[in-house]
């Protein structure tokens, strides 16, 4: 290629960013200084547009659950669209049954009933009135740290500064403490002490700040743009027990953590609870537009007003999704999370014994964090290690994510089909990217 035909190839990314900037609003952010604009797909792998390729790890924000363009959900989607594109509720439609007999047969306990919607905001939505007609109440408690959507409610439910946009509050939305293991409020190391104290403050919450009779509690199960946190062993028991105590339901956003990614089929089933409701998105149809609210018969029935949602549910999203579950299942992609999450946690706590900025590895199967510190005993947040270290891994032809209240914490997210050969390039990349950083 001659240096004029390079020039003009490395001109076609500034070119579509330089669109966004003109017709897209400025809150439409990205992860890098110099953005990533991606034109193609397939697998763990995506291609951007000037030709360069990369080792997706971070899927789309842990959407594309099977990579990208998986030929057997083109094909599914190709078929529908050919079909029947678009019903609304009002219509029974084939694919949004199947979909959701598929749903029922892995989520837990008696959860059989779903809402479908397009997205997990409005699937958190949805499950919100539903505990508030279910329970005849209106006050919602959620965690610190916690993320759940962009809506007007969703972002007064979310605990991170940063997605709360100004004059956005809505009443009767309350926040507890939520468990942090590295940074444990209740002692130098997160023990019972620690589950115990955060599940009391959910309980101090209840009495101080709500008039006692709270609708619901909702938690993520792994706290994901709060930098994949997971809670003791015992914490999600204990506040699953004293928010029905007091009447009010338990509701689990599994956003993130669903679908297999954590090593189980939901990432609740690692503290053997049954949720009242639980709300899905992303991973759900492997990239394509669909969030799920999920409960009992009972629970389901309490809503007797008239609703419907226009797009959710639509037999072509429905369609990908029931092959999604499908593959899913057939690879039996709980035991290949769990066994490829292994080999990647192994991995970093390698690099952390290379490089002592590498302050906390965690997460659970493939959803896995590391957080960067100045100084391992201090903790200190290093911002400006983590920013760096994006741009290098973005040079080094490897997408991570980016997360936490302090901005220092890198996540991995690869596809739920990744192999041992795509784990060991993606650590070595790192590393390579962790060694021109220095330190």
């Amino acid at each position: 290629m001659n240096v004029s035909m390079e020039s003009e190839s490395a001109s076609r990314s500034r070119e579509v960013f330089k669109g966004q900037q003109d017709f897209l609003f400025p809150c439409v952010g990205h992860l890098y200084q110099e953005p990533v604009v991606l034109v193609k797909g397939a697998g763990t792998a995506v291609w951007d547009a000037d030709g360069k390729e990369y080792l997706d790890f971070f899927s789309g924000i842990l959407s594309t659950s099977l990579g990208h363009c998986h030929p057997r959900v083109v094909e599914a989607i190709s078929k529908q669209t050919k079909t029947l594109g678009h019903t609304s509720t009002l219509y029974v439609n084939e694919p949004q049954v199947d979909a959701a007999r598929r749903l029922a047969e892995i989520t837990p306990g008696n959860l059989n009933k779903s809402f479908f919607t397009n997205s997990g905001t409005e699937a958190i939505d949805t499950a919100i009135m539903l505990a508030c007609i279910h329970t005849g109440r209106s006050e919602v408690i959620a965690l610190r740290s916690g993320y759940h959507g962009r809506s007007a409610l969703a972002t007064n439910l979310t605990g991170l500064s940063d997605w709360r946009p100004l004059a956005s509050s809505v009443p009767n939305v309350k926040h507890a403490i939520a468990p942090y293991p590295y940074r444990c409020r209740f002692g130098t190391k997160c023990s019972q002490a620690c589950e115990e104290g955060c599940a009391q403050d959910l309980e101090e919450v209840i009495l101080t700040t709500t008039n006692g009779k709270p609708a619901a509690f909702l938690v993520e199960t792994i706290q994901g743009a709060g930098g994949f946190i997971d809670p003791p062993p015992g914490y999600h028991q204990k506040v699953a027990e004293i928010i029905r105590g007091y009447g009010g339901l338990f509701i689990v956003d599994e956003v993130q953590a669903g679908f297999g990614r954590t090593g189980k089929w939901f990432g609740i089933e690692h503290w053997d609870v049954v949720p009242d409701i639980m709300v899905m998105a992303k991973g759900i149809a492997g990239g394509m537009p669909v969030g799920a609210t999920v409960t009992t018969g009972e629970i389901a029935a309490s809503w007797t007003a008239n609703t419907m949602s226009t797009f959710g549910g639509n037999p072509i999203c429905m369609a990908a999704m029931a092959e999604v579950l499908k593959v899913m299942q057939e690879e039996n992609v709980p035991a290949r999370a769990e066994l490829r999450g292994q080999q990647l946690k192994a991995g970093l706590t390698a690099l952390a014994g290379e490089f002592p900025w590498i302050g906390d590895i965690r997460g659970l199967g493939l959803m896995r964090a590391i957080e960067l510190v100045t100084d391992p005993v201090t903790k200190e947040p290093d911002e400006a290690r983590t920013s760096a270290l994006m741009e290098e891994t973005k040079a080094g032809g490897l997408l991570v994510g980016r997360a936490g209240l302090r901005k220092n914490v890198i996540r991995f997210g690869p596809s739920l089909l990744v192999t041992e050969d795509e784990i060991k390039d993606c650590l070595h990349r790192f590393r390579e990217a962790c060694i021109r950083i220095g330190g």
